[in-house]
């Protein structure tokens, strides 16, 4: 692409507002140790609005012929972009025993490219804007987040040896007393018939009943083995 000389520093405060913007995104997910971090939100957002350009200057890339003869339709490479970031999203997101972890980070992968888009075609308010917000996002949310009143829900496994199983209301009993309601009840007999297994899944409005039922459940010696394994995002 044949720029001029008065076009360099449109095309550097294009790229360079991207850069920034992707920086001050990029930096909060590493800060919170996120797999996609600073780098790669930098380089999204500023790869996002490196091919914007494309599209903004495209009367020079065949200099001395007719501005008809070279027709792109801006729209197409942005979807282009969005589709492509999708894969890149896809990758973060992995499943961590019963948990599903890496939705926000695709996410913030998403916005960061349309961020990108808005800074090369030169909507610098909304860019501008939807960085400050998806940082406000990002960080403040998290505060309200981890004030605001939620449930958490566990898939829940107990193992007895078949000769000491207690009695499904035993059970009940047990997580109702420590602040569970069970949902999903259902039986196993596995080693070959010598263990017993209730499975499912239980809620509760406190993150701290999973640790006092671990703890009553480490002194059960009716107890083979468990697993309190929480969901989320």
């Amino acid at each position: 692409m044949n720029t001029s000389f008065t076009d360099y520093p449109v095309v550097a405060i294009h790229l360079g507002a991207a850069l920034a913007a992707g920086a001050a995104i990029g930096l909060e997910r590493s800060y919170h140790a996120r797999p996609a971090g600073f780098r790669t939100h930098t380089l999204v957002c500023l790869a996002s609005s490196l091919l914007m350009l494309v599209t903004l200057f495209q009367w020079q890339w065949l200099p001395g012929i007719p501005l008809d003869t070279v027709r792109t339709d801006p729209t197409r490479m942005a979807q282009g972009i969005m589709t492509g970031i999708g894969f890149l999203g896809a990758g973060v997101i992995f499943k961590e025993g019963l948990s599903v972890r890496g939705l926000t980070t695709a996410a913030s992968i998403w916005m960061t490219a349309a961020i990108g888009i808005l800074f090369g075609v030169g909507f610098h308010f909304p860019a501008i804007l939807a960085t400050l917000f998806t940082l406000g996002i990002l960080s403040g949310f998290r505060w309200i987040e981890a004030r605001m009143p939620s449930q958490s829900y566990a898939h829940c496994m107990l193992r007895f040896k078949r000769s000491e199983v207690p009695g499904e209301d035993e059970v009940r009993g047990l997580l109702t007393r420590h602040g569970f309601a069970v949902h999903n009840l259902s039986y196993r007999l596995d080693d070959e018939g010598a263990s017993f297994e209730y499975r499912m899944v239980i809620r509760a409005s406190d993150e701290a009943s999973a640790r006092a039922l671990s703890d009553h459940l480490l002194g059960d010696e009716r107890v083979r083995s468990f697993r309190i394994s929480p969901t989320g995002d």
